[in-house]
């Protein structure tokens, strides 16, 4: 199985954490299965960018991007040209390092 290193995050992971993760899953879940509480306030359906997350390491061994996640890429707080949306990037076989940004665009966090 893939190994997810999640860089050190004040709130989620304070000195950061590794997990495993299947293949198939997305970070976003694969996050949530291993009590990382990250934001997605859509509930995963691709409509806002809470869950964005920046990918340091195993970028390219990911799905592409869809048009509705590139789009809304561009709201996202932090953006940098490895960002992807956690709740649309599909692990591969490839180990992964994730950077989650200190902010999101959410004012208030939802309870999930």
């Amino acid at each position: 199985m893939p190994i997810i290193t999640i860089m050190p995050h004040a709130q989620y992971c304070p000195t950061g954490v590794q997990l495993q993760s299947p293949v198939g899953n997305t970070i976003c879940e694969s996050l949530l299965e291993n009590n990382i509480q990250i934001e997605h306030a859509c509930d995963m359906s691709c409509a806002c960018t809470t869950c964005h997350v920046i990918v340091h390491e195993g970028f390219s061994s990911l799905n592409e991007m869809e048009e509705t996640e590139e789009d809304l890429l561009d709201r996202a707080w932090g953006l940098h040209p490895n960002s992807r949306l956690s709740c649309q990037a599909i692990v591969a076989q490839k180990n992964l390092v994730i950077e989650i940004p200190k902010y999101s665009i959410n004012h208030a966090k939802e309870n999930h």
